[in-house]
């Protein structure tokens, strides 16, 4: 089983990005899934999630700016991040609940330039 994150980048304060985490490598039961993300010199911490159900759960710090979704027929979590501030700038992970156990992706940097 395999978490490819894709779509950081450099962008300026106020700007959009939208990253994407596809989940593949077999069949499996595909549970809450959810994007985190680590600053230089800072531990990781939770952006937000989603259920298979689709109950949504954000971070203070993003909530009314990011909005994260998932295709569970193409097994697929995103995270629409608009009105991006420097200290959005990090390493951003996926994660997924995989036949019961958690898995993660490589990560993706996004950077905001001021």
């Amino acid at each position: 089983v395999q978490l490819q994150a894709s779509g950081g980048g450099l962008v300026q304060a106020g700007g959009s990005l939208r990253l994407s985490c596809a989940v593949s490598g077999g069949i499996f039961m595909l549970g809450s899934m959810g994007w985190y993300r680590q600053a230089p010199g800072k531990q990781r911490d939770l952006v937000a999630t989603i259920t298979g159900g689709g109950i949504t759960n954000y971070a203070d710090s993003v909530l009314g700016r990011f909005t994260i979704s998932r295709d569970n027929a193409k097994k697929t979590v995103y995270l629409q991040m608009n009105s991006l501030k420097p200290e959005d700038t990090a390493v951003y992970y996926c994660n997924a609940y995989v036949s019961g156990a958690a898995r993660w992706g490589q990560g993706t940097l996004v950077t905001v330039s001021s």
